[in-house]
């Protein structure tokens, strides 16, 4: 197998770091999506393999028994998030860089994990209150999921300093750009 970089990218919800990480997607860099289990359900339009792997809360407890994860979360009560060593494997056979869309424990493990191989990137959203008209204009949720995503953020936050790099979600195509940049460096460094 021959070992490829991975890109850690972790937010609080709604900061915006899937768009980034699907931009990054687009560009000519080598890089492939990690997709991650989850026990939760799907959301509408939300495809099993491509979004998440969708398993059952017994079913990813057996996984973790058989230690097939790198790395797994309870980010939200009952709801268990974990990227699987064969996700992993999968890319790099293909001659891929991996990039993670994880919640900031998750990417704070996969730094562990994978040490200089690794480059973990937290997205910050300008302000709370930027974040909670994200959340609100997305969609996705209720008053009550937005409140407690808004909650985590604020706890989430704190975690900031512990990434390689910090970049502020303000304007989209600028961070977009300047993603692009690091990214670009880092995959192309020795």
């Amino acid at each position: 197998m021959i070992l490829g970089k991975c890109l850690i990218f972790s937010a609080p919800s709604g900061s915006g770091k899937t768009t980034i990480v699907h931009h990054l997607l687009d560009q000519d860099l080598k890089l492939e999506f990690s997709v991650s289990a989850s026990s939760r359900k799907p959301r509408t339009g939300e495809i099993n393999g491509k979004d998440y792997y969708f398993l059952s809360l017994a079913q990813f407890k057996e996984k973790i028994e058989r230690s097939e994860f790198l790395e797994w979360e309870e980010v939200y009560e009952g709801q268990l998030y974990g990227t699987m060593r064969s996700e992993i494997e999968r890319i790099w056979n293909k001659g891929n860089h991996v990039i993670f869309d994880v919640d900031v424990k998750g990417g704070m493990n996969l730094k562990k994990v994978f040490g200089e191989r690794a480059l973990s990137i937290f997205i910050k959203p300008p302000s709370i209150e930027e974040l909670s008209k994200r959340l609100h204009v997305r969609s996705t949720d209720n008053e009550a999921e937005i409140q407690r995503r808004l909650a985590k953020a604020q706890e989430e936050m704190k975690y900031a300093p512990l990434f390689d790099i910090q970049i502020e979600n303000n304007i989209l195509e600028d961070t977009q750009a300047k993603a692009t940049r690091i990214v670009s460096n880092f995959v192309k460094s020795k």
